[in-house]
């Protein structure tokens, strides 16, 4: 089942306000853990790289679109 563009904007909202910062910390917190400050520079900077863009690729249906205009609404709800 599609989810429709208010739903859409509605979950991207809760995603960035919300499940952002838990990401964050979840992901700094497991990176410090498994020990990754005792790696060189260049490798930390190529896993906090890749922590960093990771959580966009299962969430990009969400965000895709949602920057337009309502596709579903009536062009004459005064959008121009």
């Amino acid at each position: 089942m599609a989810l429709s563009y208010k739903a859409r904007r509605r979950w991207a909202l809760v995603i960035l306000l919300i499940g952002m910062p838990i990401y964050v910390v979840v992901a700094v917190s497991i990176a410090n853990r498994v020990g990754v400050s005792d790696l060189p520079r260049f490798v930390q900077f190529v896993i906090y790289v890749a922590l960093g863009i990771g959580w966009v690729f299962p969430l990009k249906p969400i965000f895709l679109g949602i920057g337009q205009a309502d596709p579903d609404a009536d062009p004459e709800d005064g959008q121009d």
